[in-house]
């Protein structure tokens, strides 16, 4: 873990060991999600659920990300005490996912999955604000920190591929609650973060999504959420049905996320050399081919490796991208919303969106089908960003040490 600010001394008046408790949130929370997503629904298939069903089961954790990260948000923004509401969230969302651990039948688990998935889905956009809210006038060291949560995604992957095979995807609730409840320990660790300043920031949240450069933005991250469904469904059914072992899954999962820790690493040299727009359009683009390989070459273990390399583009430079333009949209006391709504549309609406349609495209036509609706999604998605983004210096320009370009 890191001992300093990333890319520089501790700046004045930080808490000391503030950035080890940054990170060690990431690491945790991404450890969960290298639980849940690439195991679960390989857990449910083994509990002997149906494509639709694991496609309808998986969604709601998405769905819940649609209203929850908003009311998280808002009680973060009105109260001022967005350190109470992330401790209150990572409390019940170990108590829900509790309700996994033993569920049995669909209601059961749709009812856990919800518990655990309400408070959950909060957590990571008010910790998103609260961690660049202490970056400052940094805000392009958020990779440095942020690829802490893929180290996390890396080491769960792969010691779940190597615990989860055979009779051993049983113990997959288990794992997922005893994860849960050290992210939470995380939180409780982590000081809150200094008032954001407002004097320049729009009052008023519809002053923000006035902006059109704003509102093309939000329909990108849907849309690329959505076309990221049919992996975290069924990549690992996926593979399951190409012949690779749970623990070669695992690896590849844990590769992409490899790929991707080196691209946070380098985003910030190369969001304020290249400009937001161009990297927005270029990760989109690379997404598109990611998913055309892994839709017509993933027998081929070359090609399959090569596609989870670009894992770097189509999800490291893209997040990296996104978070700090929705940082830029809405600034001051807006953060907490803003992060919110990047998360409700993206990852909730998107994703729910995405993971419903991949469980149907998978039922009608198989995983050719599945993936290769994947990328015109992503297609489409570089399309809109391109034309939205266009002759707008504020969103297309690059992110510098002082602030924000343009306005």
């Amino acid at each position: 873990m890191p001992r300093a600010e990333p890319g520089g001394p501790r700046a004045a008046g930080s808490p000391v060991g503030l950035y080890p408790r940054l990170s060690a949130f990431y690491l945790c929370y991404f450890g969960a999600i290298g639980v849940l997503v690439p195991f679960f629904s390989f857990y449910l298939q083994h509990e002997g659920f149906g494509a639709i069903a694991i496609g309808q089961l998986m969604a709601i954790p998405m769905a819940m990300r649609i209203l929850a990260p908003g009311f998280w948000g808002w009680a973060a923004d009105h109260t001022g005490r967005r350190d109470l509401t992330l401790r209150a969230g990572a409390l019940l969302a170990t108590g829900g996912a509790a309700l996994l651990w033993g569920a049995s039948g669909y209601a059961a688990v749709a009812l856990g999955l919800a518990a655990f998935a309400l408070p959950w889905s909060g957590l990571l956009p008010q910790f998103e604000a609260t961690t660049l809210s202490h970056l400052g006038t940094r805000p392009q060291r958020y990779g440095l920190v942020r690829l802490w949560g893929s180290v996390g995604f890396i080491v769960a992957v792969v010691l779940g591929g190597l615990a989860f095979s055979g009779a051993g995807v049983a113990r997959v609730p288990l794992v997922l609650v005893a994860v849960v409840a050290v992210t939470a320990l995380a939180v409780w660790v982590v000081p809150p973060a200094p008032a954001a300043p407002a004097e320049h920031a729009p009052q008023r949240l519809g002053a923000a999504l006035r902006r059109p450069w704003v509102l093309a933005l939000l329909l990108v991250c849907i849309l690329q959420q959505a076309a990221f469904g049919p992996y975290y469904v069924f990549f690992t059914i996926y593979l399951d049905r190409l012949g690779y072992s749970t623990g070669a899954a695992g690896l590849l999962w844990a590769w992409g996320v490899a790929a991707e820790v080196l691209m946070f690493i380098f985003a910030p040299r190369l969001i304020e050399r290249y400009g937001s727009r161009l990297l927005l359009v270029g990760a989109l683009a690379v997404s598109a081919l990611r998913w055309l390989l892994t839709a017509w070459g993933a027998a081929w273990l070359p090609v399959l490796v090569l596609a989870q390399t670009l894992h770097m583009a189509a999800f490291g430079l893209f997040h990296a991208v996104a978070v700090l333009l929705v940082h830029r949209a809405f600034p001051g006391r807006l953060q907490g919303r803003g992060q919110a709504l990047y998360s409700a549309l993206g990852f909730g609406v998107g994703g729910a969106l995405g993971s419903l349609a991949s469980g149907y495209a998978w039922a009608a036509g198989g995983p050719a089908l599945t993936w290769t609706g994947a990328a015109v999604l992503a297609g489409i998605a570089a399309a809109v960003a391109w034309r939205g983004l266009a002759r707008n210096e504020e969103a297309a320009g690059p992110i510098e040490a002082g602030g924000a370009t343009g306005k």
